[in-house]
């Protein structure tokens, strides 16, 4: 089975590793409505630290179908319960590398009964959780169950718990049962078989080519459902990224019209500043000039006191008149 797209190495070290990890498993535990925004809360907050390589990866994760979340729920919630599952399964697979047709019967008799409980389960926990299953997306959820069932690479990716799509059981495990037990050895004179005859050549070709066509009917819906949840998960992410832009232009307005009006008050607070040098040299110039005016009235009025006193001195010296 191929590696699902937006998978993360959950061995590789380095600083901020650990990190990383919590972040993405609180990622897959969030609803995928709240998926996106809280997905870049943490990458800027990664950034912001100066980890960039963190906040690649955080921003890199991709957000999970409704099923997918609610079958990652279901192994966050119920790890016994799905622990014992993922045994099941090993059981199942090893019993089909076999060919143990009694342990298969027994096991595949588990294999349906737990399936059913555990996306009933899955599907309570996530009504529970404010997202109710519809019946396509239980139906997801149990063919996710069925696939972990039969291929180790989609257990090892459920226990992970962060699934982004739901998973396809592949066509070679058998849906059902166990293989039909052996047929066991003929009588040394067995019965004539009757031979077919056209007619029932032509019903079992019939028979045939309406099974391949269902076939080919149910491959195309397989594939139109996952066409229309990537085209869904494109259509949000599309919004989300129209939503942060249209915050972006808003907070850009506001930050443009701030500095227009900073830049418009300290247009006016330069000309109150010219105005107020302007004044100040107006009054140093006015002091000097009035200065220089004191000075010179000052010199006037000791030259006009010593007039004064040369005259006095000039009368007293004549005497009185006859």
């Amino acid at each position: 089975m191929r590696r699902e797209s937006g998978g993360h190495d959950r061995t590789s070290g380095g600083p901020g590793a650990a990190s990383v990890e919590s972040v993405l498993d609180e990622l897959y535990a969030t609803p995928p409505s709240e998926f996106v925004s809280r997905r870049e809360e943490h990458a800027a907050a990664a950034r912001t630290a100066g980890r960039k390589e963190d906040a690649r990866r955080v921003h890199a994760a991709r957000r999970p179908t409704l099923a997918a979340w609610a079958a990652n729920l279901l192994r966050r919630s119920r790890p016994e319960e799905t622990g014992r599952f993922l045994e099941l399964g090993r059981a199942l697979r090893e019993a089909h590398r076999t060919l143990d047709a009694v342990g298969l019967r027994e096991l595949s008799d588990q294999r349906r009964r737990i399936v059913s409980v555990l996306s009933r389960q899955a599907a309570r926990l996530a009504g529970e959780a404010g997202h109710p299953l519809s019946e396509a997306a239980r139906r997801e959820v149990e063919a996710t169950l069925r696939a972990v069932l039969a291929d180790p690479d989609a257990a090892d990716r459920w226990a992970g718990g962060q699934l982004t799509v739901s998973l396809t059981p592949p066509s070679a495990f058998p849906p059902d049962g166990a293989p039909a037990e052996p047929t066991p050895r003929e009588s040394p004179s067995p019965p004539e078989t009757p031979r077919a005859t056209p007619v029932d050549r032509t019903k079992d070709e019939l028979a045939e080519r309406r099974h391949r066509r269902q076939e080919e009917l149910d491959r195309a819906e397989q594939t139109a459902e996952r066409t229309a949840r990537l085209l869904r998960d494109a259509r949000a992410e599309r919004a989300d990224a129209d939503a942060s832009l249209l915050r972006a232009k808003e907070e850009h307005d506001r930050a443009r019209a701030e500095l227009s009006a900073a830049e418009h008050q300290l247009r006016h607070a330069r000309e109150g500043l010219d105005r107020a040098e302007r004044g100040r040299r107006d009054a140093e110039e006015r002091g000097r000039t009035a200065a220089d005016a004191l000075t010179r009235a000052e010199r006037a009025a000791r030259e006009a006191a010593r007039q004064v006193d040369r005259s006095a001195s000039r009368v007293r010296r004549c005497g009185p008149s006859d």
